[in-house]
């Protein structure tokens, strides 16, 4: 889609304000016809920020397709295993649902897959109810008598924290993931992390390749049915220094991807002259869609002109592999909240 921003008018823009209106944000009345001024830029920053999406006030792909999902509340419209997944709040209010009753949906990303599906039907069969994974009125009916207690960890984040002390990952036997997004030079540094991961024994699958880039959504089926044990994708940001990103919302996060991501930066901050940006949560989809723990690395552009160093390239890759080498072993000492 095209980006809508400050200056773009018309029906898109409307369709935009309607959503956000219906998130709880507020538009100055002499926006409401379709013009994207600086009450709607505020708010689409607004809504970006609490949804752990890059804040820039432009509304591309990821962000409309997250203002759409906004608007499904659960029991609006009947959910169950499909292809392409469902999606959207309803989804994500299932998963925090099933997890507070002890019922293990995963991470809530409000995608509505196989172990989303698994919690359904283990959740059906304790209840004594039809077992079909099918999520209607009824269901939605039943796990409303039980009132969970929605603010402590989910079932999934206990899980994920348990495994991330000590992951069950041997670099030596993994498939390992390489994603490139932006400049052609970070293919070099792709190709890289390949070939070291290589020679620490582990099988890479480079999700970029030649010729033009393919779809990320293409890049994220081609990582899941590798059956990729890790996921590392590269980027170039506007910000000086370097910076890792990891699966998360101001509400939820992935463990193991925090834990990689703080051992990959630890480890280039370490051995890469680099200025350390620090690890952050990120939901964007090459993190949120992804199966297995992934993380992004974003280098600042005081780092891009390196970038054609092939001995810079080297110490990155390095550093990189060194940083999964670490995460294998187990954690120091107990994670942080």
């Amino acid at each position: 889609m095209e980006p809508i921003a400050q200056g773009s008018s018309g029906e898109a823009v409307r369709d935009v304000q309607r959503r956000l209106l219906g998130a709880g944000l507020r538009i100055d009345a002499d926006e409401l016809e379709g013009a994207f001024g600086p009450s709607t830029e505020t708010s689409v920053r607004a809504f970006q920020r609490a949804r752990g999406l890059p804040v820039d006030g432009i509304v591309g792909a990821e962000t409309w397709g997250q203002l759409v999902e906004a608007g499904y509340r659960l029991g609006d419209r009947t959910l169950y295993l499909r292809s392409p997944a469902f999606r959207g709040d309803d989804v994500r209010e299932l998963q925090r649902i099933l997890n507070a009753l002890g019922f293990d949906a995963g991470k809530l990303d409000g995608i509505f897959g196989r172990r989303t599906a698994d919690g359904v039907r283990e959740f059906q069969r304790n209840v004594a109810a039809k077992v079909d994974g099918i999520v209607g009125l009824d269901t939605v009916r039943e796990m409303s008598r039980f009132r969970p207690t929605l603010e402590g960890p989910s079932r999934a984040i206990v899980r994920e924290e348990e495994a991330a002390r000590e992951p069950a990952f041997a670099i030596e036997t993994s498939v390992v993931a390489v994603n490139a997004d932006g400049p052609d030079e970070l293919d070099d540094i792709a190709r890289a992390i390949a070939d070291a991961l290589s020679r620490a024994g582990a099988r890479s699958l480079l999700l970029r390749g030649s010729g033009d880039p393919p779809p990320v959504a293409d890049r994220i089926r081609r990582a899941n049915a590798g059956e990729a044990s890790l996921l590392l994708s590269l980027a170039s940001g506007s910000e000086e220094g370097c910076a890792c990103f990891h699966f998360g919302t101001p509400t939820t996060h992935s463990p193991m991807g925090r834990r990689l991501a703080e051992s990959i930066l630890a480890a280039l901050v370490a051995r890469v002259d680099v200025r350390e940006r620090g690890v952050h949560p990120r939901s964007i989809a090459i993190l949120r869609e992804t199966r297995m723990p992934a993380i992004l690395i974003e280098l600042g552009p005081s780092d891009v002109p390196r970038l054609s160093d092939p001995a810079f390239v080297r110490r990155v890759a390095d550093a990189v592999v060194e940083g999964i080498e670490a995460f294998t072993r187990p954690a120091p000492q107990p994670l942080s909240n």
